[in-house]
């Protein structure tokens, strides 16, 4: 497959152009797949929903789309993708709760690389088992974007293909692959997708895998869930939703002295990253507001448990990435 973006290409930045990738997009579509079937890991995230929404028009019902609850989640999205695709958009949705699996999988392992590795086996694992237990299928949908080929080669590293049986070689659709983000989003949009989810943050394959900095503990995952919740929460509030590009928040494996109430603590920082970009390549940090970053950081250190310190990131890319991981 060629992977280099077409020189011809023009950018995607208006819903005429959108509805022409699309109509073109399904009709290779539906050349590639024919009567089959295929099957996608459906995050719930811009990309997956994208491609879920693409090959809904393109194919059907002949769209398998299965959403792995791993336990590395934002808070409330399992609901909400069920909600979404299930209820609303009428597709073909599997559902499987893999939280313990994922979590046993990943006990001790520290190194980024092999964190994501382990991941990306365990959603090729669960696809294997889907893909048993249904008939016709042949193919694995990606939602993968241009950037991805261009930082981690021809295939996203968290989801990796190789290693499946030799029974089960499916074959790659990748209707996205030459699209930026900015691209996807207006794709989205053209397609009928909610604004919510159109616009929704960018999120890893890994999850919060990559924001549980070093090896993930359930307590580490839970203050990196709820901080992030809280910070997602007061940005909407404030207006910053949809004026900032990408907000998370990350919790390192290590701790530092605190004071509550006159007693000595001694707990995990959060670290709040926020960053404005057009295509991902690079970014810049987005000046929040001193007041808010304080109340946020009051918020947090409240309400998530094994929490005393909040940290605000303030490295573009370069030199740093928008992720920690």
């Amino acid at each position: 497959m060629n992977n280099k973006r077409p020189e011809n290409m023009e950018r995607i930045t208006t819903q005429a152009l959108a509805n022409a990738f699309i109509d073109e997009q399904v009709k290779e579509l539906r050349a590639q797949i024919g009567n089959k079937k295929v099957l996608l890991a459906l995050s719930g995230g811009v990309d997956s929903s994208v491609v879920a929404a693409l090959l809904i028009k393109a194919v059907g019902k002949q769209l398998v789309s299965v959403h792995v609850n791993h336990g590395l989640l934002r808070k409330g999205e399992p609901e909400q993708v069920v909600e979404v695709f299930r209820n609303q958009l009428n597709a073909n949705l599997v559902y499987v709760d893999a939280v313990d699996r994922f979590l046993t999988k990943l006990e001790g392992v520290a190194e980024p690389e092999k964190k994501r590795k382990i991941i990306g086996a365990e959603f090729i694992r669960v696809f294997e088992e889907e893909a048993r237990k249904l008939e016709g299928i042949e193919f694995l949908a990606q939602g993968t974007i241009y950037p991805d080929i261009l930082e981690s080669g021809p295939v996203k590293a968290h989801h990796n293909v190789g290693g499946l049986p030799d029974d089960l070689q499916f074959e790659l659709v990748e209707p996205l692959r030459f699209l930026f983000k900015d691209e996807v989003r207006v794709v989205g949009k053209a397609l009928g997708l909610p604004d919510g989810m159109v616009y929704r943050q960018p999120f890893p394959g890994p999850g919060l895998g990559v924001r549980c900095l070093g090896a993930i503990t359930r307590d580490r995952l839970e203050a990196v869930r709820e901080s992030d919740a809280i910070l997602r929460e007061e940005f909407a509030k404030n207006g910053l939703e949809g004026q900032v590009w990408q907000y998370f928040t990350a919790v390192p494996d290590f701790k530092s002295v605190g004071v509550n109430n006159d007693v000595r603590t001694y707990a995990f920082p959060v670290i709040i990253r926020a960053v404005n970009t057009v295509d991902a390549m690079t970014a810049t940090v987005a000046p929040i507001p001193f007041e808010l970053l304080q109340h946020i950081t009051d918020r947090i250190t409240k309400e998530v448990a094994n929490v005393n310190r909040v940290l605000f990131d303030l490295t573009p890319k370069p030199t740093g990435t928008i992720e920690w991981e």
